[in-house]
């Protein structure tokens, strides 16, 4: 029996239809041309019932509907938001200030009680939100407005920490006896939660109440649609206004005026083994560096859609490159005589495998005799950060939930980093990032960071290839929606759809 085709044309068809039914409601509304609804297309469906103590934390973020105590700036650098002032009261201690004029969407008023509240729950947690990783911290009241947090080890970084969605400030009434955590008719933002189905869809008005600028949108209306074609159907069609992370092979299908692209803080990095096998020889890892052509990893796997990488921090982080300095390398390349090489990466990231040819490719080139190894992530993650890999290529996200890099190069970088994929280890280094991650938030960290960088870059152990950007869509006629590389936030107070486009 013969299977049945459908032309690539028909499929699309297919695609647009099944998500036209996931937004049938959402067109009933808004058909009214009046109607301000926004239709919102996102790639992951909730993993843990929208609890903010997990990473469905930052889908509450990007429809406003919860609050943290502060905002990050373009720097990374805090800013107020439910919390107006902080002052480091101690070696281990903050207090906060808090708004007067802010209502939870339940009605109550955020007070010290109900930060308190928030702040416990997810330090009590199992698991904790990983920006609590390693952090041992308490809140206590100051009065009726203030709260005092304490940290058992110092901790500079502790109002960039508060800015994570995974620590959002609900109402109390969000916190049942059993540990779950309902966002519902709970948060502060200009959107309230009051629907969700599932996996499949949500739903949220407008909050009156808002202590800010009112939203200029009447409601969101969220389809979650993981399948791609879907996804970039639904922007052609019209049955979206905005939609997440556009395949880049969905985006030369579409109205280019349609789809931006967005910087990601994610690095596509070869590790190269430094303690085991035959990239434990400088000269070879040197060898490896000139041999990679980075532009053609842009322009045919990416498609173009992607930056060439100069350092581990890409422009996502805009102030890297202007504090970037050159690196001097200590070992000069070895013409390689056939050395075998194990090159290995997962097929989880599809664009990865096909990174891995290129290499395996330009390598061969070189002189190197390549032998490639994909598997899922799952399968081979333990392979790879025990050392069994010579090169390891991996799409690495290098600015945590903190919106701070260091974690990440201590994680895989440091003597006793938990991601070490390139067994390094150089006091040199380990003693820099101490000292970047003493220093508080600011210039002085920022330039500590890009000394590590380039200690880290001159080992040869990590070669930075590209840095990844994700396309978003938004219709002709939505105005204002952000683009954030930290991917927190998308629709605000200002986002709004005009009944025609310009």
């Amino acid at each position: 029996m013969s299977a049945l085709r459908l032309s690539p044309l028909a499929g699309l068809l297919s695609a647009a239809l099944l998500l036209t039914g996931c937004f049938n409601e959402a067109d009933k509304t808004t058909e009214n041309s009046t109607d301000s609804r926004l239709r919102l297309a996102m790639l992951q469906p909730p993993r843990s019932g929208l609890t903010p103590l997990s990473d469905d934390a930052f889908k509450l973020s990007r429809w406003s509907t919860a609050e943290t105590l502060v905002v990050l700036d373009k720097l990374g650098e805090a800013q107020p938001a439910l919390a107006t002032k902080w002052q480091q009261t101690g070696e281990n201690s903050w207090r906060l200030g808090l708004r007067h004029d802010v209502k939870f969407h339940d009605g109550t008023a955020l007070d010290a009680a109900a930060v308190v509240n928030s702040l416990t729950v997810a330090a009590r947690a199992a698991p904790k939100p990983r920006i609590l990783d390693g952090v041992q911290l308490t809140a206590v009241a100051d009065g009726e407005h203030a709260v005092i947090i304490t940290t058992a080890q110092p901790d500079p970084l502790l109002p960039q920490r508060l800015s994570s969605p995974q620590l959002a400030i609900l109402s109390q009434k969000a916190y049942s006896a059993s540990g779950v955590v309902d966002p519902r008719h709970t948060g502060s933002g200009p959107f309230e939660l009051v629907q969700v189905d599932g996996t499949s869809s949500a739903r949220l008005e407008r909050f009156d109440g808002y202590w800010g600028e009112k939203a200029k949108a009447s409601g969101i209306d969220v389809s979650f649609v993981p399948d791609g074609t879907a996804r970039g159907a639904a922007l052609r069609t019209g049955t979206a206004d905005i939609v997440e992370a556009i395949p880049v092979s969905q985006a030369p299908l579409l109205d280019q005026r349609l789809i931006h692209e967005v910087p990601m803080p994610r690095t596509n990095t070869l590790y190269l083994n430094t303690r085991l096998g035959v990239m434990q020889d400088p000269a070879l890892r040197a060898a490896v560096r000139e041999a990679i052509n980075r532009q053609q990893l842009v322009d045919n796997v990416y498609e173009k859609r992607a930056d060439v990488a100069q350092g581990l921090l890409g422009p996502a982080l805009p102030w890297a490159a202007q504090l970037r300095q050159p690196v001097a390398h200590p070992a000069a390349a070895r013409k390689p005589a056939g050395e075998t090489i194990t090159l290995a990466t997962f097929s989880d990231r599809a664009e990865l495998p096909e990174v891995a040819v290129y290499l395996a490719q330009q390598l061969t080139a070189a002189g190197f005799t390549v032998k490639q190894v994909v598997r899922e992530y799952s399968q081979i993650e333990t392979d790879a950060l025990a050392g069994k890999f010579d090169a390891f290529i991996l799409s690495r996200a290098t600015v945590l939930d903190s919106g701070d890099p260091v974690a990440y190069l201590y994680s895989d970088f440091s003597c006793k980093g938990s991601f070490n994929i390139a067994q390094l280890c150089r006091p040199e280094i380990d003693e820099a990032l101490q000292r970047a991650s003493a220093i508080p938030a600011g210039e002085a960290r920022r330039n500590a960071i890009m000394l590590a960088e380039n200690q880290i870059l001159a080992t040869d152990a990590a070669i930075p290839m590209l840095h990844e950007r994700v396309i978003q869509g938004e219709a002709a006629n939505v105005r204002d929606a952000l683009r954030d590389p930290r991917e927190r936030t998308l629709i605000n107070a200002a986002t709004q759809r005009n009944s025609q486009a310009d």
